[in-house]
């Protein structure tokens, strides 16, 4: 599909253009501000092929694109130009209670979102000129290290004039007045006067000596206060004189402002938080290892790893080190190693296909195809990554592991922003965090979504194997072999009852090809009227679906019955079906064994019902007795050897 159209797609299924307040995104994420979540058809979203995922933040609709996320976009803003994040699509939504904190994360994050691509750039050169210098590949002291090094260390020196213009955006005032701030607070004069060690006052006023250059959270408040300081000043100001006056007026009282008072506040604040999160990595050591380990899949979901960012960039800046960025890289192993388990699990191919795949995305830093493709779809594999992620974290900080730079990259490719001291604790936890989230992940297992075709060619003719699922709800009676449901051969002839009241009808009529084709094997299809599933035969059920919506029954002659109510109705996940009989369960025919709400299903799905026999192969000639209008328990498909 091309880019414009999954675009097209998108913009639809989250509203339209008009609820699209504005939209903006991340690595691998579309990052959407709508006037209501309530209109996104997420059930269309999930089914684009470039479509991952979907995720909520807050009042944050978010659409997990992966690697092309920006082609995406960029198609999108070229379908639409109007959606595309800036100051003046900034609409306020109905007011609605909300969390504070995750406010303030929201922020913070759609503040150093833009920003990333910079940020990440410069610091993966400085992470390579690091390991460059360590393998004695080049020289500190050369110019061509020294102009790498401006480059490198540009971004990070100059980083409150990003800062001031992504807030800006995000708060809706004007960003070259945002960058005048700025600028003002990083002039050479203002830095040798306020690092003279002489006593400083505006009008007055004392000032705080604060060095602003790489600082984070004062050009942060200091552009959040402007933005309703420019707003007001606008507001009083005539239109013929708003150009001049305004930009004037709001850089006059907000300069002295920040310097007298936010950039004071803001530096506390920031080293609060600091010295708060440093603290409970540095003295939580092992057991804060395990926590925030096993807890960063969960952070990375919320977006709440972008709220940290200040943090991280205040620690390279001030300390030379970050602790938490290992723990990244250490998640990011966990995912890539329990989806590498799924693909030793998993017996469907293409689902090993997509498994290895994505495992080797996470190893290179992209986790989403492997925690929402493959991870999170089956929950244990998830829980395993977690589990692995705890482990390595745990050991990775119980020796300190520091990163050195900000890479921008959680996989092997960003490893040059882990090259120092404790290169080897950082690497072994992200081995520990790999392997065991592998091993776990093989333990667990996987239950294969059952429905679909894939899941529904292990009935298919020639098929040796089930997986089996219960209800506990029924006592199992004369269990028989699992192990080999297909044998033994069939002894003989076999009739099949209707197994449900209706209309019979060639199974050729289906709207699936799965069945319409005889993929599945031969046999009769049904449009029922009543919503009970009888067994159409004496014998054993093999097994009962977990989302109940198809059973498989064999026959004393050794007939084998997969009986698949509607189309696509895995998708309701059991809803509106119950199952009446186990695995295993010894049943004589016309004995009840689903029964199903048929208008509610009706309301989302094709009702059409498939009795195919599986096993068809064993056979010379399967055919229908009879078509038309039917009763439960009329003779409806002949078998003969």
């Amino acid at each position: 599909m091309k880019h414009q159209d999954t675009a097209q797609q998108i913009i639809k299924a989250v509203g339209g253009k008009d609820n699209i307040n504005s939209v903006y995104h991340c690595v691998t994420r579309l990052r959407f501000d709508l006037k209501s979540n309530d209109n996104v058809d997420s059930g269309a979203l999930k089914q684009l092929d470039k479509v991952m995922g979907t995720n909520i933040s807050g009042d944050q609709f978010q659409v997990i694109i992966g690697n092309d996320v920006s082609k995406v976009f960029d198609a999108m803003v070229k379908e639409e130009p109007s959606i595309q994040q800036n100051a003046d699509n900034k609409q306020a939504k109905p007011e609605k209670s909300k969390n504070v904190i995750l406010s303030i994360f929201e922020t913070i994050a759609g503040v150093f979102a833009p920003m990333l691509p910079a940020i990440t750039a410069a610091g993966m050169l400085k992470g390579l000129l690091a390991l460059f210098v360590s393998l004695e590949w080049m020289s500190a002291g050369t110019d061509t290290y020294r102009i790498l090094s401006a480059i490198g260390d540009g971004v990070f020196h100059y980083l409150p004039l990003l800062i001031a213009v992504s807030a800006a955006r995000k708060f809706g005032s004007n960003p070259f007045v945002a960058i005048a701030l700025g600028t003002a607070l990083m002039y050479p004069d203002m830095g040798a006067l306020l690092s003279s060690g002489e006593a400083v006052a505006f009008l007055g006023i004392p000032v705080t000596a604060v060095s602003y250059a790489s600082s984070v959270i004062p050009i942060l408040l200091a552009v959040w206060l402007m933005s309703y300081v420019e707003k007001w000043v606008d507001r009083i100001i005539p239109a013929a004189l708003k150009l001049l006056l305004v930009p004037l007026i709001t850089l006059l009282v907000m300069v002295p402002v920040t310097l007298i008072a936010i950039g004071p506040l803001g530096t506390f604040v920031g080293n609060g938080l600091s010295g708060g999160i440093n603290w409970l990595l540095n003295e939580g050591g092992l057991i804060a290892g395990i926590v925030l380990g096993g807890a960063m899949a969960l952070i990375i979901m919320t977006g709440m790893h972008y709220a940290l960012v200040p943090i991280i960039l205040s620690n390279i800046a001030t300390l030379g080190f970050d602790k938490f960025l290992p723990l990244t890289f250490i998640s990011n192993m966990g995912q890539a190693g329990a989806t590498l388990g799924v693909f030793f699990r998993a017996n469907d191919k293409k689902l090993k296909t997509v498994a290895l795949s994505t495992s080797f995305t996470a190893l290179m830093g992209v986790t989403e195809p492997a925690m929402y493709g493959v991870n999170m779809k089956y929950k244990k594999p998830f829980a395993a990554a977690m589990i692995g992620s705890a482990v390595g974290g745990g050991f990775a900080l119980a020796f300190g592991a520091k990163a050195y730079v900000l890479a921008g990259n959680g996989g092997l490719p960003g490893l040059p922003s882990l090259v120092g001291q404790t290169f080897l604790y950082s690497f072994g936890g992200m081995i520990i965090a790999f392997v065991v989230g592998t091993i776990v992940s093989i333990l667990f297992g996987i239950k294969e979504e059952e429905g679909d075709a894939e899941a529904l060619a292990k009935f298919a003719p020639g098929a040796t194997n089930a997986n089996v699922t219960t209800d506990k709800a029924v006592k199992i009676e004369a269990p028989v072999n699992m192990e080999d449901p297909g044998a033994p051969a069939p002894t003989g002839d076999a009739i099949a009852y209707a197994p449900m009241t209706g209309r019979a009808i060639p199974l050729q009529e289906v709207n699936d090809p799965t069945f319409g084709d005889e993929l599945m094997g031969k046999g009769v299809a049904f449009v029922p009227t009543l919503g009970e599933l009888v067994s159409p035969v004496t014998g054993t059920v093999m097994n009962v679906f977990k989302t109940k919506h198809a059973i498989v029954v064999r026959s004393d002659e050794g007939m084998e019955l997969l009986i698949h109510v509607g189309i696509n109705t895995v998708k309701l996940r059991g809803r509106y079906f119950d199952s009446h009989v186990l695995a295993g369960t010894r049943v004589q025919a016309g004995d009840l064994l689903l029964t199903f709400e048929l208008d509610e299903i009706a309301k989302e799905y094709d009702i059409t019902t498939a009795m195919v026999v599986t096993n068809t192969a064993d056979y010379k000639e399967i055919t229908p007795i009879q078509l038309g209008n039917i009763q439960m328990g009329e003779n409806v498909l002949k078998a003969k050897l």
